[in-house]
């Protein structure tokens, strides 16, 4: 006889805990079920050879309360404890310039103009910054978006407001036309810069993003960003607590294989590996490519808007383990670099690069030691193959020792993961991560949203409205809550 439970969430990823703690928090009694042996997805780390590795993101923002994140832990009563970074970010540009990309958005506009020259820098950034404020603060007031039933359009109605009205007008351009709307077009240094920001904010480029989507990934570095010491699994770790504490069980190394529903006992069947349990609601917190793969039922309904290895991104990540007798040169942990040519096989344009913080000594055995996450786009993953990790491997700590991160007897560790690893380890379609990029053609109000079946299966995750990152993710599984609660009456 099955387990009863009222609602499974498949996987552990930030959009399923993000649901998962909200209905704990109402009293439902949920089983989250997670196919690798460490929860947090792409957002985790792991213990390797004396080092914490990531095993995906590395940067984190949106802690306040008028953020995603932040308005989750308020909800729930809790806290992160996270180091908020005086800088968020340097960019190693093909001239060989350095730019700072401070918090403080003057400070920021001043380096701009330093480096990509004064025309029109001060007018496109405080643009951009207005529309990103714009964007987080209406992601709260919109719970119910992309809207679909009656009561959704009714919901975003009772919270609309004018400027929501005049912004939503930029869904309808192009980030490449707010460059060319501000004469930026032509300023190749410029273009290059904006395209690799938006790669591992958007992942897609200036062609493709949306105003909307664009302003506010670019801006992300003018919001707090926070480091958590031990790695993100600490992000993660606190929200298992607190669901195993309120009625609600983890099972890790347990993979779904099907879902089902039964009309007899109006209730879903989850078969497992190793399991079957039974529920009343079912949450998603995979891939929508993952999910049709286990419910046949909506399959055919969703086929449309499930995108393929050629428009999705995996990624080609080391993890690196080395000597650093002076921490404190590092007065940036996070480094984009921009590169001459592509790297071999994958023809990426950079690489970013995420160090343990300087006052952080628990990811590595000895307090001399540090740790740098390296990671590019591996695009169309499916049917693009790296002959030989090596070359890759060799190439990016050459990178490293030119730009002065360590010198190369001081490595004492490192590994490299590619598509079939990230495939392993998240159980993704082709390996892909980062979740869908954004495309002009799809707006916002096209975008995946939470419901799958039109009963009691939802979705949530970097697949679903708003897409991809922390804030997204998060936003994604609090969008999915408020459907799930408001759908079916669910209260303490």
């Amino acid at each position: 006889m099955s387990s009863k439970f009222d609602t499974i969430i498949i996987g552990t990823g930030l959009g399923a805990l993000t649901s998962a703690c909200l209905l704990a928090q109402q009293g439902q009694k949920n089983l989250i079920l997670e196919q690798n042996y460490l929860p947090g997805g792409c957002t985790s780390s792991y213990w390797r050879k004396g080092f914490v590795f990531e095993s995906g993101a590395t940067t984190l923002v949106g802690l306040e309360e008028n953020m995603p994140l932040g308005y989750l832990l308020k909800q729930i009563g809790i806290n992160i404890k996270a180091r908020q970074l005086e800088i968020p970010m340097k960019i190693y540009l093909k001239n060989g310039d350095i730019l700072t990309r401070y918090q403080n958005l003057e400070q920021w506009i001043e380096e701009a103009e330093r480096v990509f020259g004064p025309k029109n820098q001060k007018e496109f950034w405080n643009f951009c910054y207005k529309v990103s404020q714009f964007v987080w603060k209406t992601s709260l007031q919109q719970k119910f978006f992309p809207p679909k039933k009656i009561n959704d359009f009714l919901q975003c109605i009772k919270n609309v407001t004018f400027s929501q009205l005049n912004y939503a007008q930029y869904a309808f351009y192009s980030t490449e036309w707010l460059l060319k709307n501000f004469d930026l077009l032509d300023n190749q240094l410029f273009v290059d810069f904006v395209n690799e920001q938006l790669i591992i904010t958007a992942q897609n480029y200036l062609k493709e993003v949306n105003v909307l989507f664009g302003a506010t990934a670019l801006c992300y570095t003018n919001f707090p960003n926070y480091y958590v010491d031990g790695g993100l699994i600490n992000v993660i770790n606190p929200l298992i607590d607190y669901l195993e504490k309120n009625n609600s069980s983890v099972n890790l190394r347990e993979n779904v294989k099907q879902i089902d529903y039964s009309n007899s006992s109006k209730s879903y069947q989850i078969i497992t590996n190793k399991n079957e349990y039974e529920s009343q609601f079912v949450i998603s917190g995979i891939p929508l490519n993952n999910t049709l793969d286990i419910y046949e039922k909506v399959r055919k309904k969703f086929k449309s808007k499930v995108l393929q290895s050629s428009q999705l991104s995996s990624a080609f990540q080391m993890g690196i383990g080395f000597k650093c007798e002076n921490k404190q040169k590092f007065t940036c942990i996070h480094h984009q670099i921009h590169l001459e040519s592509g790297l071999p096989f994958l023809n990426t344009k950079s690489i970013f690069v995420s160090l343990s913080h300087a006052q952080d000594t628990t990811r590595t055995d000895e307090a001399s030691q540090m740790v740098a996450s390296v990671s590019t786009h591996w695009h169309n993953p499916e049917n693009i193959f790296v002959e030989d990790k090596s070359i890759l491997e060799k190439l990016v700590i050459k990178i490293l020792v030119e730009k002065g991160f360590f010198e190369e007897k001081d490595v004492i560790y490192y590994h490299s993961s590619g598509q079939k690893s990230w495939e392993k380890w998240t159980g993704r379609a082709f390996g892909f991560v980062g979740g869908y990029p954004q495309f002009k053609h799809i707006k916002p109000w096209q975008m995946m949203e939470s419901r799958l079946d039109n009963h009691k299966a939802y979705i949530c995750g970097d697949t679903t409205y708003p897409g991809q990152g922390i804030p997204g993710t998060v936003l994604s599984g609090i969008i999915a809550f408020e459907k799930i609660r408001t759908d079916w009456k669910i209260s303490n």
